[in-house]
């Protein structure tokens, strides 16, 4: 494992689209993703610890969102569909978790660890890029949810607060 961070993206810059498989082969496009206040990309893996750490943070806030017209996508490149499987059925995720199996969906967000979340207006502006929470390892001592305070104020039509704290988990594994 090796620890890396979320690289400085500007805000307002826009989505690159995407059409991907989940792990049963259903291809999900981004702009059918899309809630009406806009959608969370998350790129993220099962076998990171830090992943790991924060899945059960992302599967409440992917309804959380849902209820506030914001869609979830976590984008999952590293591992195997059957795996993928596995983990969709024992976590009852309920959004669509995709498979980026030549990591170019990767490569144009500039993700670089995972978890590495990307939040999204409805124009497809980036307004949010940084970590889940201020803490990755015990969910019972997070004192400040920066990424559902800016899923909140997306979906009140409020500005996203500034400055935004990298993401940090395991380097994506690049192919060659």
């Amino acid at each position: 494992m090796t620890l890396a961070e979320s690289v400085d993206i500007p805000l307002g810059s826009s989505m690159s689209p995407f059409s991907l498989p989940d792990s049963s082969g259903k291809t999900f496009n981004s702009w059918d993703c899309y809630g009406p206040k806009g959608l969370l990309v998350v790129f993220i893996c099962n076998h990171c610890p830090y992943a790991i750490a924060q899945w059960t943070r992302f599967i409440a806030l992917a309804q959380q969102s849902r209820e506030l017209g914001v869609n979830i996508h976590p984008d999952y490149p590293q591992d195997a569909p059957e795996q993928m499987r596995i983990l969709v059925r024992e976590m009852e995720i309920s959004f669509p978790y995709l498979i980026d199996g030549t990591q170019n969906t990767a490569r144009q967000f500039r993700a670089q660890c995972t978890p590495d979340p990307f939040l999204f207006n409805r124009d497809a502006e980036l307004v949010y890029h940084g970590r889940l929470d201020d803490n990755w390892q015990d969910e019972s001592a997070v004192t400040h949810r920066e990424l559902l305070e800016a899923v909140m104020a997306l979906a009140e039509d409020r500005g996203v607060a500034s400055p935004q704290i990298p993401a940090m988990g395991c380097s994506i594994k690049w192919r060659s």
